[in-house]
């Protein structure tokens, strides 16, 4: 931890610029994203530090807990240095930053300004020095980053102090004394060697008792040896801002969670020794973050419907769990792409967003701002790229025929508004550019002509769905964002078509089954009917107008589905 040493400026250079915008990236350039990460982490953590002077606290001074971290530093560097870029610890500092300056929520300030000693503490045990401070306590547990949880059974709930003593790897957890009570009170000290422990074989629940809450970890087995990636599920900053509770995993659920990372991890990894698009490495991943379930019942769903990363918790991923472990890979390669560009971001800036939501995405049912639709394009050229991957495989080559060329049509649409918006600097030129280079590449690519026919179409599904409920039939121009006018009703919507439209239909029933078929004709009698009982239905108006075009191409279908919006439901003929 060298915050008092000058460092050099960091400039990329341009043959990594060049890696990463082709929507990939070797190790080189990932552990030059990584360096970057780290010279922000060290700054934000000596922001917060200085801004820490002045807050008043019933804690040990700030001050105390920042000389443990960084005797600690000087003791074991490589250690402390892991604990400082751990994802958990830059989404707190940023949260805390955000609290400082009065933008952000959260529990009493001091409190999460007290979790710089719990780092301090978690420091002194990788470096087994000694320490001794007063840290916070929510709900009787001191949570200690990658590491887990302390428990004292006799704390009171809400925010309580207690005494973190730590000598040659061992933590002394133990409340104040009060008035009238005894030393040792039952449940008032804890004792205790903190380690991780394996998901899989690991049982021990959050409860109320005094004892040693473990994180769990994935284990990865590569070419270098075992390595353990956080299955993260009691750490407060482990979501994308505020504070949450710990949402502990059942037994059985942390062993899927373990058994589904291996299998995962399996599809992620080419015969390439660089990481190149479709592919990561397993060991890139920092954290694991389970969200929505804590056990194996209900089944879930087979695709992921959650999943998010945040830009200051570099290579962690929050990830509804699902049955499939080819949905988890697909994840995995989407959420790193989003580490990716943020730790790109943080270097330079690739855009001039004024934060306007008004574009098109083909992933999402709202509009989005600049960078956003910069997102978006990054994480699904890396999605493409793993369908990609899976088109020679023949248990998956139909789905992956379809994704693959779904994608690569979505991309290269956003990549070319990206382009045509004149808000990119020099570096976000090259980097667009060069995934327009990797998509126009990939759109020359031959593809399944079944799964090609249902990707155009779900495609062109999607952008006409969006556009019905989006917006306003006043609107100036097609194409141009900045002549678009939006519905003052629009919500959310759910998108139904683009993973329906993945297998082809063996017995086409509904009016979509039929379209995705290729049997237009009976798609749009279905669609009209449905239109009768609802003649301006977005969903199904959207299937009709898509449906009309098929059969009759030309000029009015395609004026039809530049703008749908224009199109009455009393004009359907």
């Amino acid at each position: 931890m060298t915050t008092e040493q000058p460092q050099p400026p960091l400039r990329m250079p341009d043959h990594l610029l060049a890696e990463l915008a082709t929507g990939g990236g070797s190790y080189e350039a990932l552990a030059f994203l990584e360096r970057g990460e780290r010279v922000r982490r060290l700054l934000l953590l000596r922001t917060v530090q200085e801004h820490l002077e002045s807050l008043p606290t019933p804690l040990t001074p700030h001050s105390k807990a920042w000389r443990v971290l960084q005797a600690a530093a000087g003791q074991a560097p490589e250690a402390v240095e892991r604990l400082i870029l751990a994802p958990q610890v830059g989404s707190w500092l940023t949260h805390v930053l955000r609290r400082l300056h009065g933008i952000s929520e959260g529990p009493l300030l001091w409190a999460e300004a007290g979790r710089l000693g719990a780092l301090a503490i978690t420091a002194a045990l990788r470096a087994r020095i000694e320490a001794d401070l007063l840290v916070p306590l929510t709900d009787g547990a001191l949570h200690l980053p990658c590491l887990g949880m302390a428990q004292l059974a006799a704390a009171e709930a809400g925010v309580t102090v207690a005494r973190a003593q730590t000598r040659d790897g061992e933590l002394t957890l133990t409340l104040p004394a009060v008035a009238g009570s005894e030393p040792s009170e039952p449940g008032a000290v804890l004792t205790c060697r903190p380690s991780t422990a394996p998901a899989r074989g690991e049982t021990d629940a959050v409860g109320t008792g005094t004892r040693w809450v473990p994180l769990r970890t994935l284990v990865h087995s590569g070419p270098s040896g075992a390595v353990d990636i956080p299955l993260d599920d009691l750490d407060p900053y482990r979501d994308l801002d505020e504070p949450i509770a710990p949402a502990r995993l059942d037994a059985d659920e942390a062993a899927v969670w373990q058994t589904l990372f291996e299998e995962a991890a399996g599809l992620l990894t080419g015969a390439e020794e660089e990481s190149g698009l479709g592919r990561l490495d397993p060991t890139a991943i920092r954290a694991v973050v389970p969200w929505g379930r804590t056990s194996t019942t209900p089944p879930p769903p087979p695709d992921v419907r959650v999943s998010a990363t945040s830009g200051d918790s570099y290579g962690a991923m929050v990830i509804a769990r699902p049955s499939s472990s080819l949905a988890l890979a697909e994840a995995f390669i989407h959420e790193f792409q989003h580490s990716k560009l943020a730790a790109l971001l943080h270097l330079f800036p690739l855009l001039d967003d004024d934060r306007e939501e008004r574009y098109y995405a083909p992933w999402r049912a709202d509009p989005r701002h600049l960078t956003g639709l910069l997102h978006g394009a990054y994480a699904f050229i890396g999605v493409a790229g793993f369908w990609r991957e899976r088109l020679a495989d023949a248990e998956h080559a139909e789905t992956a025929a379809y994704h693959f060329a779904l994608r690569r049509l979505q991309g290269r649409l956003v990549v070319r508004t990206l382009l045509a918006s004149g808000r990119l600097t020099a570096q976000g030129r090259v980097l667009v550019a060069g995934l327009a280079r990797t998509l126009d590449g990939w759109l020359r690519e031959p593809v399944d002509r079944s799964a090609l026919h249902r990707a155009r179409t779900a495609a062109a599904l999607h952008r006409t769905e969006w556009r019905l409920r989006n917006v306003a039939p006043h609107s100036v121009a097609a194409n141009d964002p900045a002549g678009l006018r939006f519905r003052p009703d629009r919500g959310s919507w759910p998108d139904v078509r683009t993973y329906a439209f993945a297998d082809r239909p063996s017995a086409p029933f509904t009016a979509d089954e039929h379209l995705a078929a290729g049997n237009p004709a009976t798609a749009l009698a279905r669609y009209a009917d449905a239109l009768d009982a609802d003649p301006a239905e977005p969903h199904a108006l959207a299937g009709w107008i898509v449906a009309r075009a098929a059969l009759t191409p030309g000029r009015t279908s395609r004026h039809m589905l530049a703008r749908p919006e224009l199109l009455q439901p009393q004009h359907r003929a």
